[in-house]
């Protein structure tokens, strides 16, 4: 694993590919309150990109313009967060989007554990660290344990993304699922204008 570190944006010349793992650290689970403090992305081949994000967050184009690109797909495990934080931090719509734990959801029945540590034992017989999970990612300088935690999140979901998409097409559910990531940036606007547990759909 290689772990690669930059300040504020992805270098010009970085080329991840058409399908990108990416996921986000802050410092708290409500994006008005709790800033972007990490994003972390990763092509699936044992290389992760770390992108540091300052208090006051500078503009990161290279960052927005893959977000953003409508031939690149993003892979996330619970996106509904990270698309919302990366919309509130830098104002783009992040699509199109795959969600592990959607996947998860729709054909893994048979449990309630649909954390990335579950599904990764269970599916890739690879058991990660959660320790890191809630430390301190607004600090200045980034421990070499906080990086290795931070490019774990990202490093599996391709193979992840392989086998809930057998499963999704075994169990006749890839349509149902598909329509479900193409919903997921309209669910984490939702969050953000003040409907975050609400079902609008409800009676």
């Amino acid at each position: 694993m290689t772990v690669h570190l930059y300040a504020h944006d992805l270098p010009d010349d970085l080329k991840l590919g058409p399908v990108v793992a990416i996921d986000c650290e802050s410092m708290g689970l409500h994006p008005h309150r709790d800033r972007l403090c990490v994003v972390q992305l990763s092509d699936g081949n044992g290389h992760a990109h770390l992108v540091q994000v300052a208090r006051d967050i500078q503009p990161a184009p290279n960052l927005a313009r893959l977000l953003t690109d409508p031939d690149t797909l993003k892979l996330f495990h619970f996106g509904r967060f990270d698309i919302a934080l990366l919309r509130h931090s830098y104002g783009v719509t992040t699509a199109p989007v795959y969600c592990t734990k959607i996947a998860s959801k729709l054909v893994r029945t048979y449990t309630d554990r649909h954390g990335l540590k579950n599904l990764l034992t269970e599916l890739l017989g690879v058991d990660i660290s959660k320790q890191q999970q809630s430390s301190d990612w607004g600090a200045a300088k980034l421990t070499q344990a906080q990086q290795d935690y931070a490019a774990s999140d990202v490093l599996y979901l391709h193979r992840l993304r392989d086998i809930l998409d057998a499963m999704l097409e075994r169990e006749g559910r890839s349509d149902l699922a598909q329509r479900c990531f193409d919903f997921l940036p309209t669910r984490a606007e939702l969050d953000l204008t003040g409907w975050p547990d609400i079902d609008i759909f409800s009676h």
